[in-house]
Order: C-alpha cells, then structure tokens, then sequence
C-alpha cells in the first residue's frame, strides 16, 4: 500500500508523541495522533496520557475542532470501538468528518477492535500498516499480553562466569558490580510487577523497590509479589509501606500469571531465586532473559537456575542473543556484561 509523504511524516510524529516521557506504560497502550489537511499540512496532533484521559483521536480532534472534517486522521493504533472510561473513538472520528484515517497496528483486544470496520461502514476511508513495526515495539508488552492473555515476563538474573549466583557459603552480595544494580533498577522501573518466591524473601529480605543512584524509593513503584504458599513474617521488607505487595500462594506460574493479568498487570520482572526461574522456565512462561554476567569466578556456590529436568545436551534449552552491552564501571570498578536474550520455545 502506498502512504502520501505528508501520512508517512505524520505517522513518524504520531509514534513520537506516543512515546512522550511521562506517560504511564500500562494497563493502556501508547497511542499518538496527527490530523492531516488534503494539502499536506499538520491540523492538530494528539496522544494519549494515561487511563481515564482522552484517547489520542479526540485529543486531536478537539484540537483541531471544525478544521478536522475532510482530513486524514493518522494514528498509531486501530481507533477503538468500545465505550470504557471514554467512547469510541471510530464515533468521534465519523461525528468529526474526517475524509480517511490511516493506523499502524490492528487493536488485538476484541473487547476495543472494530473502529476499521465501523469507519469503513461510514464512508471514510481506511488503510492500515504504516509504521506497524514501530508501533508494535513502542508497545511490544501490552500487545504481548493482550494477544497471549497473560503478562510478558522477564527474568533477570546475576552470575558468575562460572553460572553461580552464590558462593558456597550462601553469601551472594554483590555478584553483579554497581553498574548492572543501577541498570536494574532503570529495568525494574519499566516493568508494573516485582515478583520473587518466599524462599527469596525469607532468606534475603529484598525491597523488591525501584530506587535511585542515591538507593532512594522513587515515587512511582510496581506491585510486588511474593509467591508461595510459605508463611512469612509481617517485618520482612517486602511487607513496608514503600509500596503494594500481594502474596500469592500458589506454586504455579499459570495461576500467578492469570492472576496477576486479572489485576491488569501486563510486565512481570521475575527476581526470584534458581527454583522460581526453573519454574517458569519449565512452564514456558519466561519470554526475555537479561543476565548480568560479572568477571567473577567461584567453582562452587548455588547455580544460577535450579534443575531443568534436562539431561542431555540435544535437550537444551536454547536461547537467541538480542543485545550484549558491555556497561562501563562505576565506583567500584567492577565491568559486568549485560545480555539480552529470548527463549526458544513453543507456545504454552
């Protein structure tokens, strides 16, 4: 399909002004905006700022008032067809006149999709694909969870060359140098669950906070998580009023997940120890890895994932490397290298 110059530059500003900072990363998707004139220029442009606020469209459309009808409304997701805690935006763009409307990606939630179909079913022409790549990465978790009815789960974890992530006497602060703790915690801010096992909390006592370089709380804080059907004491960290914690006394990541993507959560950054992540890994449930891998040796200590029931080489799990950053040291010296990889696996 081709896209007039003046629709793939309003396409390019749209997924920019999706991606404004500040605007909150869940449960809703990232949506821009631009009001296009026949004659190429830029009417009005909107985006989304969160739950509860005007959708992209009619935050345009209320920008551009009479001067939208005729014009080509460009945006980076399907206009929904649902009425939540705003109406559809198919309705505002038919009541404003716009002549066509172009979008990236599709809307996979089938409670929101149908804006296409109810826009073509009013005369207005549609087209759709410009951008989609972009605009499915600028919201690559909320379409995973969407389309897979559960949250995307990343598990990170710290080890030595040697894949320990604790010495033989249990002491395992710090593998990971300053560097990759403070990366963790720009990662930890992208995610809206913290989620460790019992075991974890009983043994290490996380905060399971994002903080800053001075290691104070930031303002904003994801859920956390503890799972397990251990009983733990009300003084663990975990358990402060720093931010929300839910325990979740299960042992099975299937349930957790359902659970937790009932609660709207769509981003799961599993921290637990080697029996968590083994468990998640068994169930096909991790989708990204980032490993920080310290110049460290240990030659006996606990492995930094628990038994994945495999035996022989042919049966291993494999996985493809996205990333390798190599993350400059910080006071105190110490040069980790970052992975990013995913899983090879079927779906579950």
């Amino acid at each position: 399909m081709d896209f007039s110059p003046a629709e793939q530059a309003a396409m390019s500003r749209a997924l920019e002004l999706a991606a404004t900072p500040g605007v909150p990363l869940g449960p809703n998707p990232r949506v821009g905006c631009v009001i296009v004139a026949d004659d190429g220029r830029t009417v009005a442009e909107g985006y989304h700022r969160g739950a509860g606020s005007p959708h992209a469209e009619a935050d345009a459309l209320a920008r551009a008032g009479e001067a939208a009808r005729g014009a080509t409304a460009v945006v980076t997701l399907e206009p929904c067809n649902h009425t939540g805690r705003t109406g559809p935006c198919s309705e505002k763009l038919v009541a404003a006149g716009v002549r066509r409307v172009v979008f990236a990606q599709g809307d996979p939630n089938p409670v929101a999709a149908g804006g296409a179909a109810r826009l073509r079913a009013a005369g207005i022409e549609v087209e759709e694909g410009l951008g989609l790549a972009e605009a499915r990465a600028l919201n690559r978790v909320w379409t995973f969870a969407v389309e897979h009815g559960r949250p995307f789960v990343t598990w990170k974890f710290a080890t030595t060359l040697d894949g320990r992530s604790a010495a033989a006497d249990g002491t395992s602060r710090w593998v990971s140098g300053l560097a990759s703790r403070r990366d963790t915690h720009r990662l930890r801010a992208l995610c809206d669950v913290m989620l460790v096992g019992a075991n974890t909390v009983a043994v290490d006592d996380p905060r399971l906070t994002v903080r800053d370089d001075a290691d104070q709380d930031l303002a904003d804080q994801p859920l956390r998580v503890v799972m397990g059907e251990r009983d733990l004491e009300p003084t663990r960290r975990v358990f402060d009023d720093a931010a929300e914690t839910l325990q979740l006394r299960t042992h099975d990541p299937h349930a957790a997940l359902a659970e937790l993507f009932a609660r709207d959560r769509q981003h799961v950054f599993l921290e637990g120890g080697p029996t968590l992540a083994a468990a998640f890994l068994d169930a096909g449930l991790v989708d990204e890895v980032v490993v920080y891998v310290a110049p460290l040796l240990l030659g006996a200590g606990a492995a930094a994932v628990g038994d994945l029931g495999i035996t022989t080489m042919s049966a291993a799990l494999r996985l493809e490397v996205a990333d390798v950053t190599v993350l400059p040291a910080a006071e105190d010296g110490q040069t980790d290298v970052r992975l990013t990889l995913t899983p090879q696996k079927e779906d579950h």
